[in-house]
């Protein structure tokens, strides 16, 4: 026992072999009591190993004598107290274990408490520092970045917070970055790239928010293990990812990761584990990943993927997959990993049909069905079929009797014949003379807008070409129905609802975030950029759960494809709503990314001030933009109309204030003349996410 270790220490301590000692490996003992003070007068100590031992109370400051020391290990003990700061002088030391402790606090320095030390970085013989689940606080400071020896980094199980320093990233010898469980924030330093010798990086459970650096994804050492779950990561998964070519587990999962599953992944063929759950992404499970032949687990719920469940899952050697809470549908393989209950989970997917009995799930409808049904469908079709018929006959003579009078010779501009209320009077018979034919063009990049997928878009379900009654050509485009209406409505025709329709300011939050990942994805989540070209209150509609979905997409873009470049400066020319449009499509052609973003940033400021671009009131600061940005941040409470708004700046003034700040200088960011000084969609998604977040965390309502 320790304590007999310690009287013998004191019987033999005059002798001079005692004081030449260079390693004491005491590991793995039953060890009582505290380390005796006396063990540092050993300065010529090179190894000192007390793991496992059941020591308890402080660290002896007199350790720090031991100026000869490379190896010092104190882990899986039961010590106490802080870390002499000392020990960040002893230059020689090359490994620092201490490890799975209760010590707490901070690691004290000279005049800085709460904090790791500068001085860490005077210990540049160091190549591994495990400093895991003990309970040590405060930042990282910038010189542990001269370590430029360390090959192991384990901070794991504590309390640092704030941002990481870039200066990491001149650790170029790091294997094992470990990091998880602990407070820090803000956004992944690009240098971490530089790091290219990583076997295993974990970021897990802390509050990282931001994009992930595509450069990050330039680590194609990394074959342990890459962690970044349960962060506040936003946008989409970097198409860089497929450079990973050796990672074993990739787990992304429990983040705001929105876009598609990026197809690259197939060129991860090592891959075992792959985590994507807990996540916002869209669209389809991609084909690459059939390549992952040895993908043993695949959790990919709680998104917004759709489609059907491909049939190259089953051929995988899959020992468990979780494809719950989506928007899969259609039916259910039947072979391979779908044959075993206990392998597969599909809860909350309410389109899907077939599979195993033991799933539960209803019968799949057949191409094929009885004499019996198919007499039933005969009874139904033989009539809607001689009744439709009958119509196309009426409709055929009608358009000749109207044609024979020649009352269309005239292609005569009428609101029934617009394209829609953003141009001046035009008829589709001008419209075809203008684009030469273009209709081809215009089916095929409707076919196209079909097959976009997000859950804050407006789906497209058909498109319609017919002659209307005077012998015109009729197109439309029929759209899901939301039970809502518009946010037009919401904000402005208060009376057709008896004055009940009110949004409070987290509904208009939301509202501004749901509008924001739809321009990203819209921007940034397709294989071709899409421009909206008119976005407004009235393209914005709000199912039963007041969730946002922006309509009419794409059709700026589709129109500029019809017309030529010469017919820039006519009327036609201009693109969307007047007060909407951005100040650059005056005098071009093109349409941008950045003629969104303007759009967007007027629809912020209408959406929280309550006020039309082209409202009256605004003619003595000729546009919204100027009336918000003068009344910033001061008088930001004196230009709100919404009554709810007003009730709620009474009860919480410091609050919403702040809040209306930010969000509105948000509005006047994007709102700029020049393109080159707005804000990115992204950036704007996710400053809103940390306005959200910061306005609820203040008193936790609603």
């Amino acid at each position: 026992m320790w304590n007999s270790t310690r009287r013998y220490y004191r019987r033999y301590r005059d002798f001079e072999p005692w004081y030449k000692l260079e390693a004491l490996s005491l590991s793995r003992n039953e060890l009582l009591g505290p380390i005796p003070p006396s063990i540092g007068n050993l300065t010529t100590l090179r190894v000192l190993s007390l793991t496992l031992c059941g020591l308890t109370g402080e660290i002896p400051k007199s350790l720090v004598r031991l100026h000869k020391l490379t190896f010092l290990s104190l882990a899986f003990n039961n010590l106490v107290g802080t870390i002499p700061s000392g020990f960040f002088n002893i230059s020689m030391l090359r490994e620092f274990v201490v490890n799975r402790n209760q010590l707490q606090g901070s690691i004290p320095g000279t005049q800085i408490h709460g904090e790791i030390p500068s001085g860490i970085g005077n210990l540049v013989a160091l190549t591994r520092l495990l400093l895991s689940n003990n309970d040590l606080e405060g930042p990282i400071p910038s010189d542990i970045g001269k370590l430029s020896s360390l090959q192991e980094l384990f901070l794991e199980a504590n309390r640092f917070k704030n941002q990481l320093p870039s200066s990491l990233g001149n650790m170029t010898l790091l294997y094992y970055l470990y990091l998880q469980e602990n407070k820090f924030s803000g956004n992944l330093p690009q240098s971490l790239s530089n790091c290219t010798k990583l076997l295993g990086l974990d970021l897990s459970n802390n509050n990282f928010s931001g994009l992930i650096p595509r450069e990050i994804m330039s680590l194609s050492t990394i074959s342990i293990s890459f962690n970044l779950s349960f962060n506040a990561f936003i946008g989409s998964i970097p198409s860089e990812i497929g450079s990973l070519t050796n990672v074993e587990n990739l787990d992304f999962s429990n983040n705001r990761l929105s876009g598609l599953i990026p197809n690259s992944l197939s060129n991860c063929l090592v891959m075992q584990q792959l985590f994507l759950e807990g996540n916002l992404l869209q669209g389809e499970i991609p084909q690459g990943l059939s390549a992952l032949r040895g993908l043993v687990e695949l959790d990919l719920s709680r998104n917004n993927l759709l489609g059907t469940i491909p049939s190259f899952l089953a051929e995988l050697r899959l020992q468990r997959l979780n494809l719950s809470y989506n928007r899969f549908q259609g039916e259910v393989p039947r072979i391979g990993l779908f044959r075993n209950i206990t392998a597969i989970s599909l809860d909350g997917n309410k389109e899907l049909c077939g599979g195993i009995p033991e799933l539960n799930l209803p019968p799949c409808l057949l191409m094929t069905s009885s004499k019996k049904n198919s007499s039933s469908l005969r009874k139904v079709l033989i009539p809607i079929v001689v009744s439709g018929g009958v119509f196309c006959t009426f409709l055929l003579c009608l358009i000749l009797i109207l044609y024979r009078r020649g009352r269309p010779k005239k292609n005569v501009a009428s609101v029934e014949s617009l394209v829609g209320n953003q141009f001046t009077r035009l008829s589709y018979g001008d419209l075809l003379k203008a684009t030469n034919g273009a209709v081809k063009s215009f089916i095929a990049e409707c076919n196209a807008l079909r097959d976009i997928r997000h859950r804050n878009l407006l789906k497209l379900l058909s498109v319609c070409e017919s002659i209307d009654f005077q012998g015109n050509d009729f197109r439309s485009l029929i759209y899901d129905f939301k039970a809502n209406g518009s946010l037009d409505k919401w904000l402005y025709h208060h009376e057709e609802q008896g004055g009940l329709k009110r949004l409070s300011l987290i509904q208009r939050l939301d509202i501004a975030i749901d509008v924001a990942h739809a321009l990203e994805y819209l921007h940034f989540g397709t294989d071709s950029t899409i421009v909206h070209g008119d976005l407004k209150p009235s393209n914005i509609l709000l199912d039963h759960d007041m969730i946002s979905y922006v309509g009419d997409f794409g059709l700026a873009k589709i129109v500029s494809n019809m017309f030529p470049a010469q017919e820039s400066s006519s009327s036609i020319g201009i693109r969307g709503t007047i007060g909407y449009v951005a100040p650059e499509y005056g005098t071009s052609n093109l349409v941008s990314t950045q003629g969104d973003v303007y759009s967007y940033g007027i629809l912020l400021l209408e959406i929280f001030t309550n006020r039309r671009p082209t409202d009256d009131s605004l003619k003595e600061y000729v546009t919204l933009h100027n009336f918000v940005s003068t009344a910033l941040p001061d008088g930001v409470m004196e230009i709100i109309t919404d009554p709810l708004i007003q009730i709620e700046h009474d009860k919480n003034i410091n609050k919403i204030k702040d809040c209306m700040v930010s969000v509105l200088s948000i509005g006047v960011a994007c709102s700029k003349d020049l393109p080159s000084d707005r804000m990115s969609i992204t950036d704007v998604v996710r400053e809103l996410y940390r306005i959200k977040d910061r306005y609820l965390a203040t008193d936790g309502c609603y």
